[in-house]
C-alpha cells in the first residue's frame, strides 16, 4: 500500500492507524465532522485532514489511484456519508477499522486487552511495562498515554499491545497469544440487545485466543469458558485471592496506593502505582498479570508501575490543592462513574464533589437511565449536560431529562454546555469531576484555566 485514506480519522482508533502508516512512508489523509485536538496533531504529523463530507476533497492521488490505496473506515460514520459511497462506488478497496487492526496484529505476538471498561488503562500500562523494561512493544491504545503522549507506540520486537473494542463486535478480528478481559458488563445495547449478547460476544473473544495461549479474566465475572482453546486460564483480581491479586495494600496521601503484587510465581512487595484510585490498582494487577505471563521480569514490572504517569481523560488529575481539586475522566457507564466517585471519596475525604455529566449517545441514557441517576446520586452536588449524539438521531422522549428527573440530589442542575462556564463561575467549587464521551473533553483546558485563575493556584 502507498496511499491510505481515513473515514473518522479523529477517532482514537483510527487515528493510531493513521500515524501507523504514515510512520510506515504511506500516502495518508482522511475526514472527520469535526477539528479536535487529534486531528490538529495529525496534521503537524504531515496527514492531510478536512472536515467537509465533499468527495471533491479527497486528494487527488487518492481518489484517482485505486491501486495500492486502501480506505478504512470506522463503524461510526453515517451509511449515508457522501465520500464513503462515492470511494464504494469507484471501487477502491474498502476496509473496517479493526479488520486492519486485526490484519497488522496478526504478524505479531499480540497481546490483547477487552472490557466494557478498564481497557484503555490497562492495555496502556501494560504497554508501559513492556517499554519501560526495555522488552518493547507496538501499541495501538484507545487513550493517550500521558508517559507517550500519544495513543501509538512502534517497535521492530515482536509484541503487539492491542486494545480490543467490543463496539461493533470489533475485537472478534484479533486473536492473540495472550489476552486479558476486565468486565463484561451490559453495554452497547444498540447494538448487542441485551447483556447476555454481550457475554457471548465476550465469551467468543475468549475461544479467540490460540491454542497454547493464556487468558486472564476478572474474577468473578461469570463467563462461560469451557470451550477456550487456550493452555491456561487465570483469574485476577483488586484484593481478594486470586492467581493475580494486590495484598498489604496501603494509600498514602493523594490516593495513591502501595501494595504486594500475588502471582503464581510468587510475590512482588511493595509496588507503588504512579497514578492515585483504588480501581488503577486493579487495572495494575490486570496489566502486571499479562507482563510477567509474557516473560517480563517482576523487578521491571514493580519499576514501570511506579513510573506510570497514566492517560489522558482516564481519571485525570488537573488540579489538587487543598482549596480545591480538578479531575477529568472518560467515564459514561454507570459502573465507570460510581467506580471514579468511589476513589474521589477516597482521595478527598470530606469534601464536598460536584461532578458535571455528558450523556454519550441517546440509547445508552435510554438504556441505562436508572443507573446513571443512581450513580450520579451518590455526588454532593450535579451539572447535568444534554445528550452527546455521536452517530445517533434522536430517540422521542429519550433527553437528560429522565436522568436528572430521578437523581435524588437536591443539588443539582441541568444546563446546555454553552451555560458551563458561566454555572461553575456562579457557584463554589471544591471538588470538581468532569465525566463524558463526548465533546465534553473541549471544557478540560477552559475549566483548569480557570478554576487555577480563580482560586490563585
Amino acid at each position: 500500500m502507498k496511499r491510505v485514506y481515513l473515514l473518522g480519522i479523529g477517532g482514537i482508533g483510527m487515528s493510531a492507524l493513521a500515524r501507523y502508516y504514515n510512520h510506515a512512508g504511506c500516502k495518508v489523509a482522511g475526514y472527520d465532522r469535526t477539528p479536535s485536538k487529534l486531528t490538529t496533531e495529525l496534521e503537524e504529523e504531515g496527514i492531510s485532514v478536512h472536515f467537509e463530507d465533499d468527495p471533491a476533497n479527497i486528494p487527488s492521488e487518492i481518489r484517482d489511484n485505486i491501486e495500492n490505496t486502501l480506505v478504512i473506515y470506522t463503524p461510526a460514520i453515517p451509511g449515508d456519508l457522501k465520500e464513503y459511497n462515492y470511494l464504494k462506488e469507484k471501487g477502491h478497496r474498502i476496509i473496517k477499522r479493526s479488520a486492519v487492526l486485526g490484519f497488522i496484529a496478526s504478524s505479531k505476538t499480540t497481546l490483547a486487552v477487552a472490557g466494557t471498561h478498564g481497557k484503555t488503562t490497562t492495555s496502556t500500562l501494560l504497554a508501559h511495562i513492556f517499554t519501560a523494561s526495555g522488552t518493547g512493544c507496538t501499541a495501538f491504545l484507545g487513550g493517550i498515554s500521558k508517559n507517550y503522549h500519544s495513543n501509538l507506540l512502534l517497535d521492530k520486537g515482536e509484541f503487539l499491545v492491542a486494545e480490543a473494542d467490543e463496539f461493533d463486535r470489533s475485537f472478534l478480528q484479533l486473536f492473540p497469544e495472550i489476552a486479558v478481559i476486565t468486565s463484561a458488563d451490559a453495554d452497547h445495547l444498540d447494538i448487542y440487545s441485551n447483556h447476555r449478547n454481550i457475554q457471548d460476544a465476550f465469551q467468543e473473544f475468549a475461544g479467540q485466543v490460540k491454542k497454547g495461549g493464556i487468558l486472564i479474566v476478572k474474577k468473578g465475572m461469570g463467563l462461560d469458558l469451557s470451550r477456550v482453546q487456550a493452555k491456561k486460564i487465570y483469574e485476577y483480581s483488586y484484593n481478594t485471592p486470586s492467581d493475580f491479586y494486590a495484598s498489604h495494600i496501603r494509600v498514602t496521601n493523594g490516593g495513591f496506593f502501595t501494595f504486594d503484587l500475588i502471582h503464581p510465581g510468587g510475590v512482588i512487595k511493595d509496588c507503588t502505582l504512579g497514578v492515585p484510585g483504588w480501581v488503577n490498582v486493579e487495572n495494575a494487577v490486570a496489566a502486571s498479570a499479562v507482563a510477567l505471563m509474557a516473560g517480563v521480569h517482576p523487578e521491571s514490572v514493580k519499576n514501570a508501575l511506579t513510573s506510570f504517569a497514566g492517560v489522558e481523560r482516564r481519571f485525570d488529575i488537573r488540579l489538587n490543592t487543598p482549596v480545591c481539586a480538578y479531575i477529568d475522566d472518560y467515564a459514561h457507564h454507570p459502573k465507570e462513574i460510581s467506580a471514579a466517585i468511589s476513589s474521589m471519596r477516597n482521595i478527598f475525604p470530606g469534601r464536598k464533589l460536584t461532578a458535571v455529566f455528558q450523556p454519550h449517545l441517546y440509547t445508552r441514557t435510554r438504556d441505562f437511565a436508572p443507573d446513571f441517576a443512581e450513580s450520579l446520586s451518590k455526588l454532593d452536588g450535579l451539572i447535568l449536560l444534554d445528550i452527546y449524539p455521536a452517530r445517533e438521531l434522536p430517540i422521542e422522549g429519550v433527553t437528560s431529562r429522565i436522568i436528572f428527573d430521578a437523581v435524588t440530589l437536591d443539588d443539582k442542575i441541568l444546563i446546555d454546555k454553552s451555560e458551563l462556564m458561566t454555572t461553575l463561575a456562579n457557584r463554589e467549587i471544591d471538588t470538581l469531576i468532569s465525566f463524558g464521551a463526548g465533546d465534553i473533553d473541549r471544557f478540560i483546558e477552559p475549566i483548569t484555566a480557570y478554576l487555577k485563575k480563580r482560586y490563585n493556584v
